[in-house]
């Protein structure tokens, strides 16, 4: 599925009913969904997130902008924010099958329909810009809402789309800045202080453009020109960021406000301990962490293993435990509970576009459709499945191995395997749920019409093609499960002795997924035309069981001896 994010800002943050309006456009349009409504009050700005079929966010995106002109009067509006529209940003960002080009195209078009369907100018920004030094919202933005009216006819501060003189339906709706980006976090960090001019000290300490270099006195003297009369910048200790210090009334606290253009250079762990650093220095304590609208799941991924490492413990443990040292390392629940749910775009995906899932399930729920008269899930799921507690039961001998007391300084050996466990069993884990898919694929074929000559070749050519997809899932099932064998023999042979007989059932559990994976290739390979094609696939089946056989063996040997040692 192709999938991209539209992030818009509204300069209304205040007014419930008027937000609502807004966002029931996004609610009632079709091929999208809403993932995200974040007020501020200080601010009076919303940022809304929501994600669907590019063509489909694009013309959502088009109709919000118009509802967003007819609600919002920015006449009437003051903010902490800056800001120069109803609609202030519209971005378009990349998720999934599209690309940030291809965005940036999609972009392009939405600022020129904007600008000609809805009267409202459109400046495009970052890898949509027409100018380079456009490519920063900044310069867009310059001179905000208040300095729209004398740049509508200048050629250097023009829109790119839809200039014209200033009038009252430009003093009402003011301009749109429409562009592409990757991801980006927007992000607050709370500090244990009111002083809005030590919040904008410490920005300026770590934001990429910096700080002003001055004559005589760092803060009061005049700034140092260039040769070109350009004022000369130290840079600060962030690449790819934004800050500024702001005091926020609702908290009774001031923040440093960033945005983190580059999550590539600068992850958000890394500003969040250098913005503490920073304010170490300055006598202030940064006490936690707020995300203004969604973040990428691997930002809390890379956060939650990065302290991890640094306390030397696994990080091969559940994803949910990762990001759940992630929140409290950085504070991310200090002014109001963050549920990673709601706050992660990849979960919000998930929970918008994807169906029921059996991995979903509890335990006896799965069990209980296992039993039922319908035939699918069946034993190619039960052996991924099986798969994947064995993958389960490795690493955990692993994490347990990478906290026995006494072997502290090989953390680093047993959390390295328990990484590897980890990716065994989020793989295993999918195939639970492609191998069901991949029978509904043949009984999709089967339905197909087949009257005439026409319809019986291709009823007959898609029930090929989704028998032999029936047939390699669970050979990617045998080869994923094989993987279980390494970890559950170091675990034997290295691992915490006192749980040994773990890394035994986990080879056990493995046996079991391979051969049974292997079933369901040579029953589906059985009705493969191609015979070439099927006897590769039995072959290769035939050679994985040899090898599962042996591998499970040794272990089973290796664990008895232990036990009765």
């Amino acid at each position: 599925m192709n999938l991209i994010e539209c992030v818009p800002n509204f300069s209304e943050g205040r007014d419930k009913e008027v937000i609502n309006k807004i966002t029931d456009v996004i609610r009632r349009a079709k091929g999208v969904k809403l993932l995200d409504v974040d007020p501020g009050e200080a601010t009076n700005r919303t940022v809304v997130t929501f994600v669907g079929e590019p063509q489909a966010v694009v013309e959502t995106a088009f109709q919000v902008v118009c509802r967003a002109a007819e609600l919002i009067d920015m006449r009437r509006h003051h903010g902490a924010h800056p800001r120069m529209g109803a609609t202030d940003v519209c971005p378009l960002v990349p998720v999934a099958g599209v690309t940030l080009d291809e965005c940036a195209d999609l972009a392009r078009g939405l600022a020129q329909r904007i600008a000609r369907e809805a009267g409202i100018p459109c400046y495009c920004y970052e890898a949509a810009a027409l100018r380079p030094e456009r490519r920063n919202l900044a310069v867009c933005r310059q001179g905000e809402y208040e300095g729209l009216a004398a740049r509508m006819d200048t050629e250097d501060d023009a829109p790119d789309y839809g200039a014209r003189p200033w009038d009252q339906q430009l003093a009402r709706t003011g301009c749109t800045a429409v562009g592409a980006r990757d991801f980006l976090i927007a992000t607050n960090f709370n500090l244990n202080t009111t002083s809005t001019r030590r919040a904008n000290a410490i920005a300026f300490d770590v934001r990429e453009k910096g700080r002003p270099v001055r004559e005589g006195n760092p803060i009061t003297g005049k700034p140092k020109l260039d040769a070109d009369g350009n004022v000369i910048m130290r840079p600060g200790t962030l690449k790819g960021t934004k800050a500024i210090g702001w005091y926020i009334d609702e908290y009774k606290i001031a923040q440093v406000s960033m945005n983190i253009t580059d999550i590539n250079a600068t992850p958000l762990h890394v500003a969040f301990d250098e913005v503490s650093r920073c304010a170490r220095e300055r006598g202030i304590r940064v006490t936690g962490t707020e995300i203004v609208g969604l973040i990428p799941k691997r930002c809390l991924i890379d956060a939650g293993k990065y302290y991890l490492e640094k306390q030397h413990r696994s990080t091969g443990i559940p994803e949910a435990d990762i990001i759940n040292i992630a929140v409290h390392s950085l504070g991310l629940d200090d002014l109001k509970p963050f549920d990673p749910r709601e706050k992660v775009i990849e979960y919000m995906i998930d929970d918008a576009t994807s169906g029921s899932r059996l991995v979903d399930l509890t335990v006896s729920e799965f069990a209980a459709e296992t039993s039922r008269e319908s035939p699918a899930p069946g034993g190619g799921t039960i052996a991924a499945y099986m798969g994947a507690l064995g993958a389960a039961l490795g690493t955990m001998v692993a994490n347990l191995s990478s906290h026995k007391p006494g072997w502290d300084d090989r953390w680093q050996e047993f959390s390295d395997w328990a990484d590897r466990g980890q990716a065994m069993m989020t793989e295993l884990l999918h195939l639970v749920d492609e191998d069901t898919a991949a029978f509904n694929r043949i009984m999709a074929a089967f339905g197909m019409p087949k009257g005439s000559d026409e319809e019986k070749a291709r009823r007959s050519e898609a029930i090929q093609a989704a028998t032999l997809y029936a047939a390699q899932v669970p050979l990617r099932t045998m080869e994923a499960a094989m993987g279980v064998f390494d970890i559950c023999r170091a675990m034997a042979e290295q691992g915490n002795p006192n749980s040994v007989s773990d890394a035994g059932v986990g080879a056990l559990a493995a046996r079991a997924a391979v051969l049974g994976a292997g079933m369901n290739v040579k029953i589906n390979a059985g009705s493969l035309k191609d015979r070439d094609t099927a006897r590769g696939l039995i072959d290769r089946a035939n050679s994985l069981i040899a090898e599962a056989n042996a591998a499970e063996a040794a272990i089973t040997a290796l664990v008895e001896t232990m036990l009765n040692s």
